[in-house]
């Protein structure tokens, strides 16, 4: 297994619009709700985070799962339709970087390996998949090659 670079990073709470989407691809199903609710509201999409999880994860036999997608909001901004807010807290995570999106599977293994044997424990948080190349244009977006994430497993001194 390749070395992975890993950074601890503490993440402040934040305040966030979330869409839920569920199917074979549910990634773009709550992509395309939240990009409609930012674009209903003239929200700002190149000062916000974007962060996802699968929510449940792929069940075998099964080509379904779920999606939560988030995106940062300041404190006005209220939901509306399929579109929550929710405060999240914040705490330290174990971070690293993907380029493309095929070894997402593979990268998310070995950050969990690379927790187990460093000197920090699991902590009882999310994982998170931030998209640090965030869309301006949905199909443009959604290119999986030309996607790059951080990647936040969390983590306990």
């Amino acid at each position: 297994m390749a070395d992975i670079e890993v950074r601890i990073v503490t993440l402040e709470p934040m305040r966030v619009a979330s869409a839920y989407g569920f199917g074979a691809q549910p990634e773009e199903i709550a992509w395309r709700k939240l990009l409609a609710f930012a674009e209903a509201k003239g929200l700002d999409l190149g000062s916000a985070r974007f962060f996802g999880f699968n929510n449940p994860d792929p069940s075998p036999g099964s080509p379904n799962y779920g999606y939560e997608q988030w995106m940062t909001v300041g404190p006005d901004v209220e939901g509306e339709g399929d579109i929550t807010i929710k405060e999240i807290p914040g705490g330290l995570y174990a971070v690293t970087r993907l380029e493309g999106l095929s070894e997402i599977g593979e990268r998310w293994k070995q950050l969990v390996l690379w927790a187990k044997t460093s000197q920090y424990r699991f902590a009882n948080r999310q994982w998170l998949e931030e998209l640090l190349s965030p869309p301006g244009n949905l199909s443009e977006a959604m290119v999986p090659e030309a996607m790059v994430f951080d990647l936040y497993l969390g983590v306990d001194a």
